[in-house]
């Protein structure tokens, strides 16, 4: 078997080839592309035998997507992706003195693979659609985090010197696109009290809003109280800051809105969409994220422990002497968990989930805990049902927990 560390940068690739007996063969820094990956596969042939079987060749590189990645799956190499903080923690085995190299690295991702191969998680092989449900479902959710960031950014300069717009347009939400619109009409307190309902009115007519006299009444009020003030040249600075903040969301809300019906028309063309939208609290966008996260891979998870372990549902626990806790698992896979939260809390609606949530109440189990409970028991389902290619069914996943007595 040949062994390979490869430290990625963004030109280039530093390899080490490796024997079973953990010998250098060769270490060389190669081109990224086309050109590279000929170059790796030439000093594979060269240092292996020439009937050795590529899945016998296995490599170590700290990322487990891109041209480069793909390229080594095809060939047919046993590929890890190996988490950097891993490498690093792999690394004091040879001293503490935090010394660094690319050359290092490729050593040091070479012995992981060939001493701890058995302890690592090779690639996923996911379908070419589970692949394309990620990245759009990772981009939306990325939009959707950078308009939070935008926002809070926008609202902590308002309430510097304009914070009457924040009570004035409560009711629409500072995201919305018209609420933003009118803000940039009218960024300063005194732009904003001259601003006639028949504008605002005008501007709520177009995003279609309901009740827009009412509306355009209260923002106009909201708007003409009496607040402190700052300096005409201060407002004025401030008011280009709020606009270029607010012209950002506005392009967000546009480039969230499209992204959005790409991840509807990926997702519903995957195979495994209808199980997914049959388990309780997953729609289309949930459903996307949760299956992006996962993969299609059917070989990945070999039970659903390991499924629930990757989720970061399932707690972890400390033992040590007489020291027994069982605490959440917080190294985990955030978008993911993300999602399994939201999941669980949209699913309370359904008779079993709210049933099973109820128990955990009643065992003085906090909020938050409770849902991540329920959400660990329906990743469980979830594993139960891509396992057997059988559709969510209320009786089937909660007949055993219906005859538990209740302990309220």
């Amino acid at each position: 078997m040949l062994f390979i560390g490869d430290d990625w940068a963004e030109d280039h690739h530093d390899v080490e080839i490796q024997d079973e007996s953990g010998r250098r063969l060769v270490a060389a820094r190669l081109p990224e592309g086309v050109e590279g990956i000929a170059k790796l596969h030439a000093l594979v042939a060269r240092h292996g035998a020439e009937d050795l079987d590529p899945v016998r060749v296995v490599v170590g590189i700290e990322t487990d997507r891109g041209p480069w990645v793909q390229a080594l799956i095809a060939a047919g190499y046993q590929v890890y992706g190996i988490n950097p903080k891993q490498v690093a923690r792999f690394k004091e085995r040879y001293g503490t003195s935090g010394a660094k190299s690319d050359r290092g690295d490729a050593h040091a991702l070479a012995d992981m693979v060939r001493i701890d191969g058995a302890q690592l998680r090779p690639v996923a092989g996911d379908s070419e659609q589970a692949q394309a449900v990620r990245v759009v479902a990772r981009a939306h959710q990325t939009l959707i985090w950078e308009r939070t960031r935008t926002f809070q950014r926008l609202r902590s300069t308002l309430r510097e010197y304009f914070p009457g717009a924040l009570a004035a347009y409560a009711g629409l939400e500072l995201t919305s696109t018209d609420a933003l619109e009118l803000l940039i009409k009218a960024p300063t307190a005194d732009q904003a009290a001259k601003l006639t309902k028949q504008q605002i009115t005008a501007v709520l007519a177009r995003h279609r809003r309901h009740r827009r006299e009412q509306r355009a009444a209260a923002i106009q009020a909201g708007l003409r109280e009496r607040q402190l003030g700052v300096p005409t040249p201060v407002a004025a600075a401030y008011a280009a800051a709020v606009v270029a903040h607010a012209k950002v969301l506005i392009a967000l809300n546009e480039q969230i809105a499209a992204l959005e019906e790409q991840v509807s028309e990926h997702f519903l063309a995957h195979p495994d969409a209808e199980i997914y939208l049959s388990m309780p609290g997953i729609g289309e966008i949930t459903g996307a994220r949760v299956l992006a996260e996962f993969g299609d891979d059917p070989t990945r998870y070999t039970s659903a422990k390991a499924r629930k372990n990757y989720a970061g549902t399932s707690p972890i626990t400390r033992a040590s002497g007489k020291t027994h806790t069982v605490q959440a698992r917080f190294a985990r896979n955030d978008r993911l968990a993300d999602a399994l939260h939201k999941q669980a809390f949209s699913a309370l609606s359904s008779p079993g989930t709210r049933r099973y949530y109820d128990k955990q109440r009643a065992r003085d189990a906090g909020y938050n805990p409770a849902l991540r409970q329920l959400g660990n028991r329906l990743v469980g389902i979830l594993h139960g049902c891509l396992k057997t290619r059988t559709l969510y069914d209320e009786a089937t996943a909660w007949s055993h927990h219906a005859t538990l007595p209740s302990t309220a």
